[in-house]
């Protein structure tokens, strides 16, 4: 075991440090079909006005509101995709269904409903003055408005729109290819039965997961062993193929965590421990080719912690997100936080809504080691160090992981 060389670096010094050097990936330009999760790279603006002609909203009858109350005649029908042609005749009416164009001359739509219908004519009641059951041209989106800005996610309702205006291809940000493996000797594949002190390999698996919620492009390395130029060779295969190394394990200090040496000889390390509990041994580093390394800690929780923190928000930025952290919302602690000596600790806990307010509960044992206290947790509360705890009903805020339902 040897000492540190790295000095301690706040959790918020090393979050900002690390966006810093993040770059933003390129353009790309992708179909409608591969457009979800992906982020718009330019402002979308209406090229033309939504609807683009006074549609229906019901099934029923377009008149003339002058014509008044009473029998008028029918004089033709206006479907979906199947106009009334010509004008709508004075003292008349037109049969229209959903979304059939409201004949010119028309101004209002009586609803079936609400009429009597006898042969060739029908009996239209009072009360319907111009303007009813149609939606004008332009009233949900008028020509040149903005309707989506860059850094926004494409989901359902905004590849639609984007649709209804006629996008077939957007201008995204390319999503991160990401190179994913564990170290250690101590590590077997799930499946096989471990030896003598070793262990199941489970954070390339939560980090995978982790790592494809993030919008990433994932290749697994699988395991890499303890070696130093077999480690190097299997790092040094896939960098130029991809933009970020993501490791687990080997950032620590023993003589067989080797992840930062080789990291010190690739590139430059500018984070080698962090003020944080779980975490200490984060270690983030630029490579020579301009790629991104991130040393995650091999204990579970340290691990996905750490990835919440530093990694998760600078892939974010690489596609473009306005947003690229998680939301930070205030909640009231409902037991007594304890603090670290002398880190700050991200504590995992569940919420429930009580009245207006989220209160915060412990996921019990915080051991970096217990993957269980990360299991269905809602939010990262962040809890000062020193000697002072946080009493039951402070409010604080806390990282939001999910919401309760």
């Amino acid at each position: 075991m040897r000492a540190s060389t790295y000095p301690l670096v706040d959790p918020a010094e090393a979050a900002e440090l690390v966006l810093e050097r993040t770059p933003v990936l390129p353009v790309e330009e992708v179909s409608l079909a591969a457009g979800w999760g992906r982020v718009l790279a330019e402002d979308l603006v209406a090229p033309s006005q939504l609807p683009p002609f006074p549609a229906s909203a019901v099934d029923g009858y377009a008149v003339r509101a002058a014509d008044g109350a009473g029998r008028l005649r029918v004089a033709g029908e206006s479907a979906a995709g199947r106009p009334f042609e010509g004008a709508l005749p004075e003292g008349a009416a037109a049969r229209i269904l959903t979304g059939g164009v409201l004949p010119v001359g028309a101004d209002t739509v009586v609803m079936v409903e609400d009429v009597v219908e006898d042969g060739d004519s029908v009996v239209v009641p009072e009360g319907f003055p111009a303007g009813r059951n149609f939606h004008r041209p332009g009233s949900d989106l008028r020509q040149g408005e903005l309707v989506l800005r860059r850094g926004e996610a494409l989901g359902a309702a905004e590849l639609g729109l984007a649709a209804a205006l006629g996008f077939p291809r957007l201008s995204v940000r390319r999503r991160p290819r990401v190179a994913l493996m564990s170290t250690g000797d101590e590590l077997v594949e799930v499946g096989q039965e471990p030896g003598p002190g070793q262990i199941v390999d489970s954070n390339r698996w939560a980090l995978l997961a982790a790592l494809r919620e993030a919008g990433t492009e994932v290749t697994v390395l699988g395991l890499a062993p303890d070696r130093p130029e077999a480690l190097r060779e299997m790092v040094v295969g896939v960098l130029a193929e991809h933009d970020v190394l993501v490791t687990s394990g080997g950032v620590s200090v023993g003589t067989h965590d080797l992840v930062k040496p080789l990291l010190e000889s690739l590139g430059e390390v500018h984070v080698g421990r962090v003020k944080l509990k779980p975490g200490k041994p984060f270690t983030f580093a630029t490579l020579g080719g301009g790629g991104l390394a991130f040393g995650l800690p091999g204990f579970p929780v340290s691990s996905l912690v750490t990835f919440e923190v530093f990694v998760r928000p600078s892939l974010r930025k690489m596609q473009g997100f306005a947003q690229p952290q998680r939301p930070r919302l205030p909640v009231r602690l409902g037991y007594e936080a304890r603090p670290s000596a002398d880190r700050t600790e991200y504590q995992r806990v569940t919420l429930i809504r009580e009245g207006g307010e989220l209160v915060a509960r412990s996921t019990g044992s915080q051991s970096s080691s217990r993957l269980m206290s990360l299991a269905g947790a809602h939010a990262l509360v962040p809890v000062p160090p020193g000697p002072q705890g946080i009493s039951a009903g402070t409010i604080v805020e806390a990282l939001i992981l999910s919401l309760p339902g």
